[in-house]
C-alpha cells in the first residue's frame, strides 16, 4: 500500500484525503493548528454558503482569468456534486432566494464532524500542530510537539491556504518553500476586502448600518447587493466582487437608486416646490435612506442647484477611497502557484509527486459559494491524480 501525505487541513486538504483514501491508499494528513477546518468553521458561522444553484458556464464566469484552468475541476465536482456530497454525509441542503446553497443546519460543524467521521472510518492518520518547514531531501520536514520529524511519502498533496485570516492557518508561510524548489509563485493580494475611507465627524452615527439595494461599478465591473458602512470604510456582498478592480486602481462609484433612470429623477427634483427648501425637496423626491443621504452629503457636498446635476450623482456617486483593508482581514487572497506550474493533474512540473489544491493556487472569485466549491474540487481533482500518479509508478516497477 502506498502513503500519500497531505499537508492542510481545510476543505481542499480533507477533500484530497478523501479521494486518496477512496482510492486505497494509506493518507497521513497533517495541520499546524491544534484542529482542522477553523477557517471553514468560521466561514459558517454566519450560515455556511457551500455553492450557487446555477447552470455552470454562468457559474464558472465568476473564476474570472482562472475560468479555463478551473473548468475540468468544476466538471468533476460542479455546483450540484457539493450538494450530493453534503447529503451523503447526512446534511440536508437547500436553495436560498438568491440561489446560494446552504446546509439546513446552516452550520458548518455538523457538516465537518460528519466529514471528518467519514475520514476516520477510512482510516486517516491525523496530526495536527505538525507544522510543515520545508525539505529534507525527499522527505516532508515538520515542527511538532515532540520535536522535529520528518515523513517520507510516495505522493503529497499540499493544501496550505492563501495568505489572509492567518490567525486561522492561512498565513502563506509555505512560499519559501515552494519557491526554494524553483516554483514561481505569484505575490498575494487581498481578494474579496473591505475598503479604507476617511469619514468626517457626521457619518460616524451610521457606522454598522447597511446599504441596501445599491449597485457599485469600478473598472467595468458591476455588482448589486448590499454595503455596510463601517468605523474604517465599507465592507459587504456588494463591494466584494469588485476588489480585482479596485487593486488596480480603478474609481468606485455608486448608484443610490438603481430603480429608477437618471431622468426620473431629474423629473422628481425638478417639480413645483413651493416655499419648501431645497433640502426638504431632496429628502422628499429622491427615495434615499438615511443612511444613503448621508453617504451622498459626505462625497457630494454642497450639492448642486441644480435637478439634473443632483441626478447624476445619485446614479454615479464618486466614493473617494483611500485603499483596500489589509490583506489579513480580507476573506480570501489571489496569487499563488500560477497553474502554468503545475500539470494538468495539478502536480508541480518541478518535483514530480508533490500536488497543489485549494486557495494555494493562483485564481479568485467573489463570495456566494464560489470560493469554497472551487477549493473542494481542487482538493478533489488534486487527490485523485495523486493517487493515479502513485498507481503508475507502482505498475513501472
Amino acid at each position: 500500500m502506498k502513503t500519500a501525505l497531505v499537508i492542510g487541513g481545510g476543505p481542499a486538504g480533507l477533500m484530497a484525503a478523501d479521494a486518496l483514501l477512496s482510492a486505497g491508499h494509506r493518507v497521513i494528513l497533517t495541520e499546524a493548528k491544534p484542529s482542522l477546518g477553523r477557517k471553514f468553521l468560521m466561514a459558517g458561522k454566519s450560515g455556511l454558503n457551500l455553492t450557487k444553484a446555477e447552470d455552470l458556464a454562468t457559474f464558472l464566469a465568476h473564476y474570472g482569468a482562472a475560468e479555463d484552468a478551473l473548468r475540468p475541476m468544476l466538471d468533476a465536482f460542479a455546483p450540484d456534486d457539493v450538494q450530493r456530497w453534503a447529503q451523503g454525509l447526512g446534511q440536508p441542503t437547500f436553495v436560498g432566494s438568491s440561489g446560494r446553497v446552504f446546509p439546513e443546519a446552516m452550520k458548518a460543524s455538523p457538516l465537518l464532524r460528519a466529514w471528518l467521521a467519514r475520514l476516520d472510518g477510512l482510516g486517516i492518520d491525523r496530526r495536527t500542530r505538525w507544522c510543515w518547514t520545508g525539505w529534507d531531501g525527499a522527505a516532508a520536514r515538520f515542527d511538532t510537539p515532540d520535536g522535529p520529524q520528518t515523513i517520507r511519502a510516495d505522493a503529497t498533496v499540499l493544501a496550505l491556504g492563501g495568505a489572509s485570516w492567518a490567525r486561522l492557518g492561512s498565513d502563506g508561510a509555505w512560499v519559501p518553500h515552494l519557491e526554494a524548489l524553483g516554483v514561481r509563485v505569484a505575490p498575494f493580494a487581498p481578494a474579496n476586502a473591505g475598503v479604507t475611507a476617511d469619514w468626517s465627524d457626521h457619518m460616524a452615527p451610521h457606522f454598522g448600518q447597511p446599504l441596501k439595494n445599491i449597485v457599485l461599478s469600478a473598472g467595468g465591473l458591476t455588482s448589486r447587493g448590499e454595503i455596510v458602512l463601517s468605523r474604517t470604510g465599507l465592507e459587504g456582498g456588494a463591494l466584494y466582487p469588485l476588489t480585482p478592480a479596485l487593486r488596480e486602481g480603478a474609481v468606485l462609484t455608486i448608484d443610490l437608486a438603481p430603480d429608477l433612470t437618471q431622468e426620473a429623477l431629474t423629473e422628481r427634483l425638478s417639480r413645483p416646490r413651493g416655499k419648501a427648501s431645497w433640502s426638504n425637496i431632496l429628502r422628499k423626491a429622491l427615495p434615499l435612506t438615511a443612511v444613503a443621504r448621508a453617504l451622498l452629503m459626505e462625497f457630494a457636498r454642497p450639492l448642486p442647484r441644480d435637478p439634473a446635476a443632483v441626478a447624476r450623482l445619485v446614479k454615479a456617486l464618486p466614493l473617494p477611497l483611500t485603499g483596500l483593508r489589509p490583506m489579513d482581514e480580507a476573506i480570501s487572497t489571489a496569487g499563488g502557484v500560477p497553474f502554468a506550474e503545475l500539470d494538468a493533474g495539478l502536480m508541480l512540473t518541478k518535483r514530480p509527486g508533490i500536488f497543489c489544491a485549494g486557495e494555494m493556487l493562483d485564481w479568485e472569485a467573489p463570495t456566494g459559494g464560489y470560493l469554497l466549491t472551487a477549493c473542494l474540487a481542487t482538493g478533489l481533482w488534486a487527490g485523485r491524480h495523486a493517487a493515479a500518479w502513485m498507481d503508475a509508478e507502482e505498475s513501472a516497477t
